[in-house]
């Protein structure tokens, strides 16, 4: 007995030509000769023969497909019972006519077309391997073109046409469920890449191999499967190097897996699975070193660290959250050490410097008491030792009596300030000193020759004389002479407290 896997293969088969019409008697003529009879018999029976025991010799000499390979089903009766039928069928009365052989013909040469359409369909199959991904279907479809063959063998071709058709819509129906068992065994490829089983792969490859080997898919998985030798091992160390605590190597392992396959589904979540996760063990590493500048007061460091974690999660609320206590804690540190120094100013007498950091206080926070207090303080302060020191860095000054007066006003004022402090103290004992000084009377002894007008600037106009007693307080004083038909002469002076006299000749001698 032949293969299963034989495809179906017709027996060469012409129809049946036309049956003669049966050779009626002809009556005989009185007096024809003897011969005629026993002619006309032997006629007779040649038509019969032609008529209706050479068709059927012609049909068992032509049935299709399965009888010629030899694939007959386990229920099929063997060529010895078919013989006994057709011998059976010899020696039964022929009933048959040349109307019914015709119908059987026609019959029978339908039940050829359609075998010739389900032979290709075999075919198509079969170069699509068939037998590799529908084995149950398709020997269900050869078993149905099989008990067809059978049914012609026995002239039966309304049934026999009717199994062929079946066997042709089950073996198109495999035709047409290709595409989608082409697309399956890709897909369950790509899931076993996923999974790393080759073994797998391979196989659901080698049928999308039979259906279309031109297939641009297939060749993408053959290439990942090849790539599964790379790939596991990767996939493997990742996991060994995140258990171990090293997410940056497990994250550059899984970078270099989807190098090696960037379309593996799993290699590219467990990658972005342990970024984020590596991002955050820094994030986490960032703020934790930020806080830590931050409670020892290292703000350039906290800041930095701060900065690193906000970048590390641009929408991380805990990152915005660090910088605002930063600030604030800077802030704070800030303006506690400008009240610190500027208390200091002041301890130290330092007026103008407190000033200066009490306003840059109040620059941050215009409420601050300590700020707005000191700085008025300061400012008083400030003011009136710029005086003191104007005062005593130019004593001459002094010599004006408004210049002296107010400067003695302001002493006045000074001694009620409490706690005054020693640079005060001492302002206020030098400025005594000097007021002292500028005080002091000294007499100044004019000469002059009667003819020159002398007059003392910033004193009063003297006139002629020949000699004037004044008395004046130190500082430094110009004298000016004029006289008709003389050159004017300018003379300055400077009188001291510890002079105890001045004489000065004013006379116009260079005439003109």
């Amino acid at each position: 007995m032949s293969s299963q896997n034989e495809p179906v293969k017709p027996t060469a088969f012409s129809p049946a030509d036309p049956q003669p019409a049966p050779v009626a008697a002809t009556p005989v003529a009185s007096g024809a000769p003897k011969w005629v009879l026993p002619t006309l018999a032997g006629l007779l029976v040649l038509a019969l023969v032609v008529v209706f025991w050479l068709p059927s010799r012609i049909d068992g000499a032509s049935s299709p497909t399965l009888a010629a390979t030899g694939e007959v089903s386990a229920d099929k009766p063997s060529d010895q019972a078919s013989d006994a039928n057709t011998v059976k069928n010899r020696t039964e009365p022929e009933q048959a006519s040349p109307w019914s052989d015709a119908q059987q013909a026609k019959l029978r040469k339908e039940a050829q077309n359609i075998l010739a359409i389900l032979l290709d369909a075999q075919f198509e199959l079969q170069e699509l391997g068939v037998e590799q991904w529908a084995t149950e279907a398709f020997t269900a479809a050869k078993s149905l073109a099989a008990q067809g063959d059978l049914q012609y063998r026995e002239r039966q071709f309304i049934p026999a046409k009717a199994n062929y058709e079946k066997a042709l819509e089950a073996m198109e129906a495999l035709t047409e469920s290709a595409p989608l068992t082409l697309r399956k065994n890709l897909e369950l490829a790509r899931q076993a890449i996923e999974k790393g089983d080759r073994e797998d792969a391979l196989a659901a490859l080698a049928i999308a191999t039979y259906i279309d080997p031109a297939s641009a898919i297939l060749a993408a998985l053959n290439t990942r499967v090849d790539a599964l030798a790379q790939l596991l091992p990767l996939l493997s160390q990742a996991l060994d190097m995140e258990q171990s605590g090293d997410l940056a190597g497990a994250q550059s392992a899984l970078l270099q897996a989807t190098v090696v396959d960037p379309q593996h589904l799993r290699a590219r979540a467990e990658l972005a699975r342990i970024s984020a996760a590596h991002t955050l063990a820094q994030f986490n590493g960032a703020m934790s070193e930020g806080y830590g500048a931050l409670a020892e007061g290292q703000f350039s460091k906290a800041r930095s660290a701060f900065r690193q974690a906000k970048k590390l999660s641009p929408g991380s609320t805990e990152a915005s959250s660090a910088m605002q206590d930063l600030e604030m804690a800077e802030t704070a540190w800030h303006l506690a050490n400008l009240q610190d120094s500027g208390q200091q100013h002041e301890a130290s007498e330092r007026w103008q410097q407190a000033v200066e950091t009490f306003e840059k206080a109040l620059a941050i926070d215009q409420n601050l008491l300590f700020a707005q207090q000191g700085l008025k303080r300061s400012r008083s302060r400030a003011q009136l030792d710029k005086q003191f020191r104007s005062a005593i860095d130019k004593p001459q000054r002094l010599s004006d009596e408004a210049v002296a007066q107010s400067t003695a006003q302001l002493m006045r004022q000074a001694t009620s300030i409490s706690p005054r402090g020693p640079i005060l103290e001492e302002q206020l004992a030098t400025l005594d000193t000097l007021l002292k000084q500028a005080g002091a009377q000294i007499q100044l002894t004019l000469r002059s020759d009667g003819q020159t007008e002398v007059t003392l600037r910033k004193v009063s106009r003297l006139g002629q004389f020949h000699q004037k007693v004044l008395t004046l307080r130190p500082g430094t004083y110009t004298v000016i002479g004029s006289r008709n038909g003389y050159r004017d002469i300018r003379r300055s002076f400077t009188l001291n407290h510890d002079s105890m006299a001045f004489e000065l000749n004013v006379i116009c001698t260079e005439e003109i």
